[in-house]
């Protein structure tokens, strides 16, 4: 059996008015992982999950990658949807990820009409999981997923960035009546603790 060789990914630092992100790219420039918390090894067990065997550099990313992450970030809430991007996952995830793009930005859904876009009406938990499971969001705008009253529910990158992405992009939303309290040390501004 011939022996495969490592991918080769490409990871870079932006820093964005929500904290520094860390993306990656293959070598055909397209993206393959976003983390919101800057942490190398997370970001390095998400490429392998989704990737496969890979080998990591770090270096820019191409410059239109760069600089469409910079036009978002600046206001041109459009220009993300012009991003290559690719990764492995379920064909059920790479389903629900599909249909992710298709929400234009300023827009949102709820898990119940993300399922029922994509046929699967009574699977709602499993959008929800393959949402979570999403390695490229803003791209793959996982963010625009509200539930079913309008209001924000759990982002793997934290509410505060999710409601920042929203707001950025002029989408309606409602605010949670209660805010749940807070365990010490668990998310705290922009810092995993």
């Amino acid at each position: 059996m011939p022996v495969t060789q490592p991918e080769s990914l490409t990871i870079d630092q932006l820093e964005t008015p929500i904290g520094p992100i860390l993306i990656a790219v293959d070598a055909q420039g397209r993206l393959r992982a976003v983390d919101f918390w800057a942490d190398e090894v997370r970001l390095q067990r998400s490429l392998r999950l989704h990737c496969g065997p890979c080998s990591v550099t770090r270096d820019q990313a191409p410059a239109a990658t760069r600089g469409a992450f910079a036009r978002y970030f600046a206001g041109d809430v459009a220009a993300l949807e012009r991003v290559p991007w690719t990764t492995g996952g379920t064909v059920f995830q790479r389903r629900v990820w599909a249909a992710l793009v298709t929400i234009p930005p300023g827009r949102t859904l709820s898990y119940g009409e993300l399922a029922r876009r994509i046929g699967e009406p009574d699977a709602v938990r499993a959008v929800g999981a393959a949402n979570g499971a999403n390695p490229v969001p803003i791209v793959v705008p996982c963010h625009r997923v509200i539930g079913a009253d309008g209001t924000l529910t759990g982002f793997g990158g934290g509410l505060d960035r999710k409601r920042w992405l929203l707001h950025h992009e002029g989408a309606d939303f409602r605010e949670n009546r209660a805010p749940k309290r807070r365990q010490p040390g668990l998310f705290d501004g922009a810092n995993a603790v």
